[in-house]
């Protein structure tokens, strides 16, 4: 495994072949650092919601009453430059503004930038080799004030680790349940096999 460097990620995104790096729009030279890219906040927000409901089932029922998992989550949207307010405790979805193409021997680690992270705005995420799509931004205020976001800001870093093999992320059997996605995306941890299977086990106990 190899950390790749500011000439090396330059290299890639040069390259035009079809298993290379692809990262747009790059606003900025200075995106990329040394061994990092910086990454900038998107348009659209879902945003966590109290409900009247104890706590959200992630396990899938056959229940018409049941409440969906977006059903926990408000949608909006802003435009470059607007500012969005991450209360503290709060989760909110976004995506980054610029779309990425990994090749399938590299994959991606992205933390929270240093400026951010002393405001206690945390985003933490990995994409695996063969991942296409806007970044999913998962953030989180662990501080105690809330905190103005301005879309269109470099809010996290991209760091890109070159693996020694090839990686099939997206096969015939395999489904990736947010692959290819632009805008933010719920939790579909309601489609995960052992959860339904969990659940058919409880029922005969």
């Amino acid at each position: 495994m190899k950390l790749l460097t500011h000439n090396e990620i330059v290299d890639q995104l040069k390259d035009k072949n079809f298993n290379t790096l692809f990262i747009e729009p790059l606003l900025a030279d200075d995106q990329i650092g040394s061994v990092s890219i910086d990454i900038r906040l998107g348009y659209d927000f879902l945003v966590s919601i109290l409900t009247r409901k104890p706590a959200i089932d992630p396990c899938p029922v056959d229940d018409e009453r049941k409440r969906g998992i977006q059903s926990y989550f408000q949608e909006t949207r802003r435009q470059i430059g607007d500012r969005f307010v991450l209360y503290p405790n709060q989760v909110v979805l976004s995506t980054s503004l610029e779309y990425i193409s990994l090749p399938d021997n590299i994959y991606a680690e992205i933390t929270t930038r240093s400026s951010y992270s002393r405001l206690g705005v945390s985003v933490t995420t990995t994409l695996q080799p063969g991942w296409r799509g806007s970044i999913p931004l998962e953030l989180f205020n662990h501080g105690n004030s809330p905190v103005e976001m301005v879309v269109g800001s470099r809010i996290c870093q991209v760091r890109l680790f070159q693996i020694d093999s090839k990686v099939e992320y997206v096969t015939a059997k395999s489904s990736r349940k947010y692959f290819g996605a632009v805008r933010p995306t719920v939790s579909r941890a309601d489609k995960d096999q052992e959860l339904e299977r969990l659940t058919r086990i409880s029922k005969c106990l």
